[in-house]
């Protein structure tokens, strides 16, 4: 790549001179020159030309000198190089030129073998400060992209070390989680786009903060629905925990947004959530022209079908007992042993909860009542139904009672 250089010196004969001394760098292509007679002359060539490399700048001038050139050119933040001529022995001024941001300096009579020592050394730092900046905008870019997808942390990780975590496919422990809101198609063709686009915007900000918050990757967005991982890309020991945990303050805010729509005359629907935990491919298949960082495998879709089991029992969060056995203090209420579409055995689900949700009186009721209903104890029903007198609103109570009046029995639930 060739380098523009810009001489500011009144001497009339320099200009030759140079041309003369560089003539071999000048035909290779590896520098070009600019000459300008003082430092308004630099001034206006450095406005005109946006590619200057380096400036090479006597400091005795008529009109402007070569320090108030400096000076100038610091004050206007102009990233441009300088070496600075002097004569020998005027430390005084290579001083300031150095404080007003000169890179080196050469003294006169000019020896040129030292001034071409001296701006290719220049040039070289002139290059590895083009390639720190590249790297930096690089960087910067990568981050922005990232941070769509992966926590901050993560995501600074990723734009400053494309090796500090493996993109590549690869077999590992993640937990799955899946989120998505009741009835959203029906809604979104009831309203303008000017009142869904905002509310769509501001619901999905909310919850993808709270993914990074328990350091998340969101794999997808399709619509108002998100497909977060958790154990990857980074390795997270404490991954099945994180991903409980945000299940809960997910569903905490999205009950909340649901309760702003509705005074503001909204109907939106509640939002249901699965997660499970196992083994996926997880890694970046989006080709060489995109991003797409997600999962494949089982673990995945029996995540989804959590998700949609909700909308059948009643439950908003719906867990696997696999994901629940990996987090210490894991607090619940069991769903049942569901028979997923699609599969012959069946999986207990729990509907997790905050430890002062889960010792509540209402809570301990209902351990008791599902206790019964697993024992095949006859009293289920009985017990089901006291429940329900104090606690009408208990979903997942009703929808036990209502299989038992129909005749079924035990915790065994195939899913429609």
């Amino acid at each position: 790549m060739s380098a523009r250089i810009l001489v500011v010196d009144d001497e009339p004969d320099l200009e030759s001179l140079v041309l003369q001394k560089f003539r071999r760098q000048i035909r290779d292509g590896e520098v070009s020159f600019l000459f300008a007679r003082d430092g308004v002359d630099a001034l206006a060539a450095l406005g005109a030309n946006g590619d200057i490399d380096l400036v090479v700048t006597d400091i005795n001038m008529p009109r402007m000198d070569g320090l108030s050139l400096l000076q100038k050119m610091q004050d206007s933040e102009q990233r441009v190089s300088t070496i600075i001529v002097s004569a020998y022995g005027d430390m005084a001024n290579i001083r300031t030129a150095m404080n007003r941001g000169a890179f080196d300096f050469v003294t006169k009579p000019i020896d040129f073998a030292d001034l071409e020592t001296t701006i290719a050394k220049t040039l070289r730092h002139v290059e590895a400060l083009r390639e720190a900046r590249a790297r930096q905008i690089a960087a910067e870019r990568a981050h922005a992209s990232l941070s769509r997808y992966f926590s901050p942390n993560l995501a600074q990780r990723l734009a400053s070390d494309a090796d500090a975590v493996d993109l590549n496919g690869q077999r590992r422990e993640i937990a799955v989680l899946f989120t998505d809101i009741a009835n959203f198609t029906a809604l979104v063709e009831a309203l303008e786009p000017d009142v869904l686009g905002p509310l769509l915007n501001e619901y999905l900000t909310g919850m993808t903060d709270i993914v990074f918050a328990h350091d998340g990757t969101v794999a997808k967005i399709v619509g108002d629905a998100l497909h977060v991982l958790f154990g990857a890309p980074g390795e997270e020991p404490d991954y099945a925990t994180h991903a409980v945990a945000c299940a809960l303050k997910l569903d905490e805010y999205a009950e909340a947004f649901r309760e702003r729509c509705r005074a503001k005359g909204i109907a939106l629907g509640v939002t249901r959530i699965g997660v499970h935990a196992g083994p996926a491919i997880v890694g970046n298949f989006g080709g060489g022209r995109l991003f797409d960082y997600t999962a494949y495998g089982d673990t995945v879709n029996v995540a989804a079908r959590l998700e949609a089991a909700n909308k059948q029992l009643g439950t908003r969060i719906c867990v696997s007992a696999t994901l629940a056995d990996k987090v210490a203090d894991f607090h619940g209420r069991p769903v049942g042993d569901l028979q997923l579409r699609g599969r012959t055995g069946t999986m207990r689900a729990f509907e997790p909860l905050s430890a002062k949700k889960y010792s509540e009186t209402a809570t301990q009721a209902y351990l008791n009542a599902f206790a019964k209903l697993e024992a095949n104890d006859p009293g289920a029903k009985a017990t089901f139904a006291a429940h329900i007198g104090k606690e009408p609103d208990d979903e997942l109570a009703n929808f036990h009672l209502r299989r038992l009046l129909n005749g079924a029995t035990g915790a065994r639930i195939a899913m429609e």
